[in-house]
């Protein structure tokens, strides 16, 4: 267990600082890509406007648990495989996670939205903010771009970064393959509309599932991160808005890293929006704070944010030392 959360807690450093590098992938796809693509293969042979409901969602089930299997068994093997490299073989299992962690990637495109505000007006915020979300940002003004990008690196705190690692502490690799297979599948066919009701539906509950753990876990991070780095009200703020708010939002698990995040920062997040031609409607979270959101407050949430990174590299680090010190002893 040591050797994994050594290679997590590197994994952790190695993806704040690089990131993904753009160049790489122009010349090699990206994991994700490649697991977006096995989804789409699917997506299109099986999912058939023709077809009934119920074969629909079997065929949306076996697509997805196919693919889970192949995960797996693919983590198997390369967990198998690395030993034998030696030292090369942990150096590739650090890249590996790196690869599907998303801190400085996720951080770097809300970054682009405070950007786009003050050099381009709301046309630059919306142009920066569609590359995040899937709301019609031309019905966005200054206030609903800003908590929009809010809104996406808190729930994408969870998905992006906690519960990868969540999962590969569980499973290693095995685990971490699935997780992303999983959670790129629910965005790209768990949308309850006419085209993927049906045939995402399992897609879209078993990630509900998988995430119900990380999710939780974090907002207690921005709680704690608010509560050492901005200050007690703060972290006060952010624990009172999560326990009192966090259910009300659509999503089981989003409006747990959501509702820490409006706390803490005294906004008021999520409420209705719009996808396409569907209007959502949905409750604020923490309905009290200001709702005239600019790129000042996008700053604070990205703080906010790699105060919570920081704390859960550093409780990898400490797990780490805990569990090789003990084992020496």
């Amino acid at each position: 267990m040591e050797i994994k959360l050594i290679i997590l807690s590197l994994a952790l450093v190695l993806d704040r600082l690089v990131g993904d590098p753009p160049v790489l992938w122009q010349k090699i796809p990206h994991p994700v890509v490649l697991f977006g693509r096995a989804i789409g293969w699917g997506e299109r042979r099986w999912n058939h406007s023709t077809s009934p409901d119920d074969k629909l969602h079997r065929s949306g089930m076996w697509l997805t648990i196919g693919l889970v299997t192949f995960c797996i068994l693919l983590g198997l093997l390369i967990e198998a495989l690395l030993p034998l490299l030696g030292t090369a073989g942990a150096l590739v299992e650090i890249i590996i996670v790196a690869v599907l962690l998303a801190q400085k990637s996720l951080a770097d495109h809300v970054h682009a939205v405070a950007q786009g505000l003050r050099k381009e007006g709301i046309e630059g915020g919306r142009r920066a903010v569609s590359m995040i979300v899937g709301r019609n940002p031309e019905q966005l003004d200054e206030g609903e771009v800003s908590r929009a990008a809010i809104e996406s690196l808190a729930e994408n705190a969870s998905d992006g970064i906690v519960a990868p690692v969540f999962w590969f502490i569980i499973g290693g690799l095995p685990g971490l393959f699935a997780y992303k297979l999983i959670n790129t599948a629910d965005s790209m066919i768990g949308h309850l509309n006419d085209r993927y009701r049906h045939f995402g539906r399992f897609a879209a509950r078993l990630d509900d599932v998988i995430n119900y753990i990380p999710a939780r876990l974090t907002g207690l991070l921005a709680v704690l991160a608010a509560l050492f780095n901005i200050s007690k009200e703060s972290g006060r703020a952010a624990f009172s808005v999560m326990c009192a708010d966090a259910r009300l939002h659509r999503s089981p698990n989003a409006g747990w890293p959501e509702s820490a995040f409006a706390g803490a920062l005294g906004l008021a997040l999520a409420g209705p929006r719009q996808y396409g031609e569907e209007k959502v409607a949905g409750p604020m979270l923490n309905a009290q704070g200001k709702r005239d959101a600019g790129a000042d407050d996008i700053d604070a949430a990205l703080a906010l944010f790699w105060s919570s990174m920081s704390l859960l590299t550093g409780l990898m680090i400490a797990a780490s030392l805990m569990r090789l010190i003990y084992r020496l002893v």
